[in-house]
């Protein structure tokens, strides 16, 4: 990953930093798939990554500054959190989510979550955002009473697997 963008360009500036298609889907089974290990991301992989190409993507999350990595020793599971600006990529996936329902053939049990988050608005992502900076930056939530979003789409998502089968 480059350390300048190549132009002063805000859209060239994100797309360089958030990379290509499979560093997206690693930021999202990071962020709505509460994986944060390397086998996990691996072994419930929907799109079926390849362990060369993740590993590379999250060395260049890593490098990019969206992931942190603890190496958490020999023979030991290391941990990938999101930092601030991971989790501020929310709205983006959200965005990009919506534009998916519009434009291209979803499933019902893959799409509820960007269904839910679309309908939702910015108080749910603020909400889901409050969630991660808790789980990835040890940031208590500001209203720990409020419902989580993650459980939310979690049973929405469940929901319509039970439905579907």
């Amino acid at each position: 990953m480059r350390d300048e963008p190549r132009s002063g360009c805000a859209i060239n500036a994100a797309v360089e930093a958030l990379g290509d298609r499979w560093s997206l889907i690693v930021l999202r089974d990071v962020i709505f798939g509460g994986r944060r290990h390397f086998r996990d991301l691996l072994a419930n992989s929907e799109e079926g990554i390849a362990s060369n190409i993740l590993s590379s993507r999250l060395k260049a999350l890593v490098a990019g500054g969206l992931l942190t990595h603890e190496d958490a020793g020999r023979g030991r599971r290391g941990t990938y959190s999101l930092t601030e600006a991971g989790i501020q990529t929310i709205p983006v996936m959200v965005a990009l989510g919506s534009w998916g329902l519009r434009h291209r053939p979803t499933t019902p049990e893959l799409s509820i979550r960007a269904r839910l988050l679309e309908e939702g608005g910015p108080p749910l992502w603020e909400n889901l955002m409050d969630e991660l900076r808790e789980t990835h930056l040890g940031i208590p939530r500001p209203d720990p009473d409020r419902p989580r979003a993650s459980r939310l789409l979690q049973e929405a998502y469940e929901r319509v697997l039970a439905t579907s089968s």
